[in-house]
């Protein structure tokens, strides 16, 4: 069984392996990180969980039954004012499946319940069809397209309220 994990330093090895092996495949929906991200990584590692220490985003990982390879990263970074952009990568070999969809409903869950945010926000691209399936399938509506740019975009949006501690209604 797979596990959400919050990002912690241990990670920083498998995280980077999931990065490297996939790299061809995220590249082909989303802009490549460049080899700047890849040499830089452990500099970059410590400075999101530094981040993530002063409560300005919140990492997650999403780690495979053998308790080490990561599947996929679902974060909420840039919170203020009570609302965060989700974003996340799935590994190749890990979609088709419908997890990221439940990964990303766990995290909308984490984002009203345990981080008291009352909004999410998304991007993708227009081209990321299974990116849009899954924040469609969450609960994210379309809030209009981002600045105009080589990939074409929208700007995708969920309103989560908690009730009871423990359920999320969109509205």
């Amino acid at each position: 069984m797979h596990e959400l994990q919050r990002l912690r330093a241990d990670h920083a090895p498998a995280l980077l392996a999931f990065e490297r092996e996939n790299r061809a495949w995220f590249a082909r929906a989303v802009p490549d990180r460049g080899d700047a991200y890849f040499a830089d990584f452990a500099v970059r590692h410590r400075a999101l969980l530094s981040c993530q220490d002063e409560g300005t985003d919140h990492f997650h990982v999403l780690v495979a039954d053998d308790g080490t390879t990561v599947l996929g990263r679902f974060n909420l970074v840039d919170i203020s004012d009570g609302e965060a952009e989700l974003g996340f990568r799935m590994a190749e070999s890990a979609t088709g499946r419908g997890l990221a969809t439940e990964v990303a409903r766990a995290v909308c869950h984490l984002a009203a319940t345990d981080y008291h945010l009352t909004s999410l926000r998304a991007r993708t691209t227009v081209t990321n069809l299974a990116s849009h399936t899954v924040l469609t399938r969450t609960g994210f509506t379309v809030a209009g397209e981002t600045a105009p740019d080589s990939s074409g975009g929208e700007r995708m949006r969920r309103y989560a309220k908690a009730l009871g501690g423990d359920v999320l209604r969109v509205y």
